[in-house]
């Protein structure tokens, strides 16, 4: 087991230290200026200089922007999953919404929440973090309660199980791995989220107020290891949905490995 995971872990990390050191002696070879691309080197000496006095402030800041909406996403998308499945009024009345709530640009959705709640305040990332959550986390709920066996609900009603204990025994077991599957895409939308309508205001040490003001005074190397920090962020949050996963549904984990 662990050789086999080692296995499979090797050629990325090893292909991840090679773009590394070629980004690093192509960019010295060929003299390239920081304001096109920082070197690695630059950009790490610079992410250790700034972490202690704003960089780890930020990093704390957009990653409770971004744990808010995904759980606020996460529970209302749930719950109108549920809905969904249940009920054909809910699902004429819900799925429309949902569609409309995915098509909604950040870009064009992230003034107006600014102008209700207020530059500093979180509220106006969150709202877009679950507007971007909520359709998918919808979305595979319902495909988890309704894609079931006929077998395994026709061996419940030969048993007289009613609605909820199908539920609770047919229908839930079989969504999660659709739901953790959402969870994953989630995570990584919320930071995506809540970096992007951060562009438009928010604190001054949030990442992407830091990315664009750094931006515009053409510190490179300081805007790029915001830009680093963040994408470290968002696959911190997607480790935590596979690890939540494999805890929560073994069983999809070991038919993964089955394969």
């Amino acid at each position: 087991m662990i050789n086999t995971r080692l296995a499979n872990w090797l050629p990325p990390v090893v292909l991840f230290v090679l773009v590394i050191v070629i980004w690093d002696l192509g960019l010295l070879a060929l003299g390239v200026q920081s304001f096109l691309l920082p070197r690695p080197t630059v950009i790490w000496a610079k992410l250790l200089e700034l972490w202690p006095t704003t960089l780890a402030r930020g990093v704390a800041f957009t990653a409770s922007e971004a744990l808010g909406g995904l759980a606020a996403g996460i529970v209302l998308g749930t719950a109108a999953g549920l809905a969904t499945a249940r009920w054909r009024t809910a699902q004429e009345t819900l799925v429309p919404i949902a569609i409309g709530a995915s098509t909604v640009p950040i870009i064009a959705f992230a003034p107006i929440t600014l102008n209700w709640f207020g530059y500093e305040s979180p509220l106006p990332r969150m709202v877009i973090v679950a507007a971007m959550v909520f359709f998918p986390v919808m979305v595979n709920t319902v495909r988890g309660l309704t894609e079931v066996e006929p077998a395994a609900l026709e061996l419940m009603a030969s048993y007289a199980g009613s609605e909820l204990q199908t539920l609770r025994k047919v229908r839930i077991p079989n969504a999660l791995p659709y739901w953790f599957t959402a969870l994953r895409i989630a995570a990584t939308l919320s930071v995506i989220g809540a970096v992007v309508g951060e562009f438009f205001g928010g604190p001054l040490y949030s990442l992407g107020i830091f990315i664009t003001n750094q931006t515009g005074i053409s510190d490179y190397p300081s805007a790029w290891a915001a830009i680093i920090l963040a994408c470290g962020l968002g696959i911190g949050f997607y480790v935590a949905a596979v690890i939540a996963e494999r805890v929560a549904v073994p069983w999809g984990s070991a038919r993964e490995t089955a394969r």
